[in-house]
């Protein structure tokens, strides 16, 4: 049976010039990069050549690129690095729709006595431009939002917000989420007002557990892990050469023919939406047209439960989502969908397609097409 893997918002497979590197630095290249001697040498090459990769996509300074775990830590250690260094104000703002390496971070320091601003969306998760405007106050410490939304693939005008932030909260910074959009967008933080952003390498066919923040040079905020001094003090411990080795490969990959890649996503998702658009029942969430991002489509499918689906597509190879709908492991709904006012039947059917430059128009119409005849099926059995 053919695969379909339509979950690359999840997680991607790994380019085959990445797991080369990383097996090269594993079994070959192995050496300390703290390690004066040959091997150590030829490991801390490996790493000063994905920093000046990646900093090369973003047009920033090598200095500012700072390897974590993920983005996850990336995440947590921008805004707790930066609201507890020192205050300069108690408040911070973030979005009703925010991933929870976010949404959790702000909960813990609302228990510190931060107060929360978090700013609503419409219905397609365009944000509230004008609420945000007024929660800009001079008491206001941080602003973090994520540039593409995980579920709906809303995408966030960070320019503008970064050009607000900085004209009305001079001393407040700015950090971008930008796990879904990194290698989807051109991103240049000094242009576009970002102070700090984070971004997951497996999310661009990288090695899982590999990851950066950029910080911007002159923004103070706390090291992470205090011991050998790696990365300037920031974030100490012998660096993970082979991931960080992996990462540079895939971030550089990730902005070759990158138009075209863009394109070719752009196909896919209108394609998918067209034909999904043409079934009976089914509901698109997210942005319209090219407003939303390349590579994410969620849509709900009322009457059919979003595992059901999921797995009923699973049975015919076709991997998808259900990471949007409740689940039986954490019963609490969708923030994004929440945060749109999608009614209760589409928080409990809707499902998530993303797309990776790999995937093809053939395996759009073969997913629509089983689509066309398991939803039959599935409704006749929907619990009433």
């Amino acid at each position: 049976m053919r695969e379909i893997y339509l979950d690359n918002s999840a997680t991607t497979a790994v380019l085959p010039e990445v797991a080369e590197i990383v097996q090269r630095t594993m079994l070959t290249d192995y050496g300390n990069p703290s390690a004066l001697h040959t091997k150590g040498v030829e490991a801390e090459k490996y790493i000063r050549e994905a920093r000046a990769a990646i900093a090369g996509t973003m047009r920033v300074r090598e200095n500012e690129i700072f390897f974590t775990s993920g983005g996850s830590e990336s995440n947590n250690w921008a805004i707790t690095g930066y609201a507890t260094r020192g205050r300069r104000g108690s408040r911070l703002i973030t979005t009703a729709m925010e991933h929870p390496a976010v949404s959790e971070v702000m909960k813990a320091l609302e228990k510190e006595g931060f107060e929360v601003v978090r700013i609503g969306t419409d219905s397609c998760g365009r944000l509230d431009m004008e609420a945000l405007t007024e929660a800009l106050t001079e008491d206001v410490c941080l602003v973090s939002t994520m540039y593409v939304n995980n579920e709906i693939g809303a995408v966030t005008p960070v320019a503008e917000i970064g050009k607000l932030v900085h004209e009305r909260c001079p001393n407040a910074a700015f950090h971008v989420d930008a796990i879904q959009a990194y290698g989807k967008y051109r991103i240049f933080p000094r242009q576009m007002g970002i102070d700090m952003l984070s971004v997951s390498g497996h999310k661009i066919h990288g090695p899982k557990g590999t990851g950066f923040l950029y910080v911007r040079s002159g923004l103070l905020i706390k090291p992470l892990i205090y011991g050998g001094g790696q990365q300037n003090g920031m974030r100490s411990g012998t660096e993970n050469v082979p991931g960080v080795a992996g990462l540079g490969v895939a971030a550089k990959a990730a902005y070759t023919d990158f138009d075209a890649k863009i394109e070719h996503l752009y196909s896919l998702r209108e394609r998918l939406i067209s034909g999904l658009s043409a079934m009976e029942g089914v509901v698109i969430h997210g942005m319209p047209g090219r407003e939303g991002a390349p590579h994410i489509v969620n849509a709900a499918f009322p009457g059919v439960g979003s595992e059901v689906l999921q797995h009923t597509l699973e049975d015919r190879g076709i991997y998808i989502s259900a990471g949007s709908a409740c689940s039986s492991h954490k019963r609490s709904a969708s923030p994004t969908l929440t945060a749109i006012a999608a009614p209760r039947e589409e928080l409990t059917s809707s499902v998530r397609f993303s797309f990776c430059e790999f995937n093809t128009a053939e395996e759009v119409d073969e997913t629509l097409k089983a689509l066309s005849e398991v939803l039959p099926m599935l409704r006749r059995y929907r619990r009433h």
